[in-house]
Parts: C-alpha cells; sequence; structure tokens
C-alpha cells in the first residue's frame, strides 16, 4: 500500500482497538485484501519496530484464511505492543477482526 492508500483508509475507513494494536478497515471493492502495517518511533528503534513489523505480518500471514477478501487493512501498533509475544500480537489481531466483522465465523468455514 501507498501513503495515499493509508491516507484514504484513515479517512474512510472504520476503526477499533485493543492495548496493542488499532486496526482501520475499509473495503476495497477488490478480490483481495491489502495489509498495511504502520510502528511509529515512539514503540521504539528501528529494532523493534521492525520486529513489531514481522510479528504483525506473519500473524496476518498464517490467519490469513480466516479474513474476509475485499477490504484495506491497516495496522497500526500500539506503544505497549513493543514486549509482546508473537502469539499476544496474534491474538489482537484475530480480536480486531472479530470486532470489525471481516473474520468468517466457525460456522461458514
Amino acid at each position: 500500500m501507498k501513503n495515499k492508500d493509508f491516507q484514504i483508509v484513515y479517512r474512510k475507513g472504520k476503526s477499533y482497538a485493543n492495548k496493542y494494536l488499532v486496526m482501520y478497515v475499509l473495503e476495497n471493492h477488490t478480490e483481495e485484501n491489502r495489509l498495511g502495517i504502520s510502528v511509529s518511533k515512539k514503540v521504539g528503534n528501528s529494532v523493534i519496530r521492525h520486529r513489531i513489523t514481522r510479528l504483525i505480518r506473519e500473524s496476518y500471514r498464517l490467519q490469513e484464511s480466516k479474513f474476509q477478501n475485499g477490504f484495506d487493512i491497516v495496522v497500526i501498533a500500539r506503544t505497549n505492543a513493543k514486549d509482546r509475544t508473537y502469539q499476544e500480537i496474534e491474538s489482537a489481531l484475530i480480536h480486531l477482526g472479530t470486532l470489525h466483522n471481516i473474520i468468517h465465523s466457525k460456522m461458514e468455514m
């Protein structure tokens, strides 16, 4: 995603947040999802920021089949995501997807 795409999702999308992440979602009218990840310098140095980015990306990649298609998703890491484990980040991501109703329920699968 490009910066312009992020701005559109921020402006027109809907957002939910939990302790570790904020998720903006906007329909993109395509057959696939686009994931954007934002980790501010407030969270930590570049090593920490890249680690969190990788955790979020990997969590999404492994859970992608649960997400409905056709959305632009922007995930923003909050400062207290810094020392979290993969499992905590993954469950935060799933939690936000559920709030947005973009995760397939067990019955649909």
